[in-house]
């Protein structure tokens, strides 16, 4: 795969679509890599040239010392797109992906032309769930993995989901545990201490907020928070969990369509 050049390492990335079209740029979720997007892509570069990446410390992006913050995943998506020559995207981004997508919008607004945030949050838990995971992956690496990601498959998924679709959980779930020790650690500490609740406000861009209604992470509740501060803002709400585009597909593909395309 493609690899844009950092200052202290490579982020791994996919463009796919029809030169020319409107870019939307697509932001993993904390343990996962950029193909968590593969159900979307059919549908989505019918329309725009869609650029997916590994945020720093997961898939085949760079693994760096931590811990990491959002400000500075949020100024990797800036380099990726100064390096691919794009002045303007839309982004779309999931849990860890929308705190980067909120940071973008908030920092970099001429940047950002339409937002799509899903099952995330201005803020996303507190010290006293992330402390925890953070020292038993640091301490254990590569068992800590696979134990959350069996503990993540409930999280991620409603149960009659995860029982029925096998085939499309696993390969989600196996993310997880390929996933750098170290870079998932460092990006929890990122998760951790982004908090954007009193800068919701700030953010212009056009945004649809989507909600799953079985999400145990970043509820409903979350959702409606950023949606009324939020100028303008649309709420939609699937029969999902945590990872509300896997699970509702291509109701999820289309809705985000609808509202990228205006």
């Amino acid at each position: 795969m493609p690899t844009v050049k950092l200052a202290d390492g490579e982020l791994n990335y996919l463009l796919e679509g029809p030169a020319g079209a409107p870019v939307l740029v697509l932001s993993n979720s904390l343990g996962t890599d950029l193909h968590m997007w593969d159900a979307q892509v059919p549908a989505f570069t019918q329309h725009f040239q869609v650029l997916r990446y590994d945020t720093r410390g997961h898939g085949a992006s760079l693994v760096t010392e931590g811990p990491y913050s959002i400000e500075q995943n949020g100024r990797d998506v800036l380099a990726l797109l100064d390096a691919l020559d794009i002045a303007k995207a839309s982004f779309c981004g999931l849990s860890m992906g929308g705190l980067i997508g909120q940071w973008l919008a908030i920092n970099a607004p001429e940047r950002i032309e339409r937002l799509v945030l899903c099952n995330t949050a201005a803020k996303i838990g507190t010290p006293e769930v992330w402390n925890p995971r953070i020292d038993t992956v640091l301490a254990g690496g590569l068992q800590p993995m696979r134990d959350l990601r069996d503990a993540s498959i409930s999280r991620w998924f409603t149960p009659d989901f995860a029982a029925a679709e096998p085939g499309k959980v696993e390969p989600i779930v196996a993310m997880l545990a390929q996933t750098s020790p170290q870079g998932y650690a460092a990006n929890c500490a990122a998760v951790r201490d982004a908090d954007f609740r009193e800068q919701l406000g700030a953010i212009l861009a056009p945004t649809l907020v989507v909600c799953g209604s079985g999400d145990p992470v970043t509820t409903t509740e979350h959702g409606r928070f950023m949606q009324e501060r939020i100028a303008g803002a649309e709420l939609v709400e699937f029969h999902a969990a945590h990872l509300s585009n896997v699970q509702a597909g291509d109701a999820f593909s289309q809705k985000v369509l609808g509202f990228l395309r205006g």
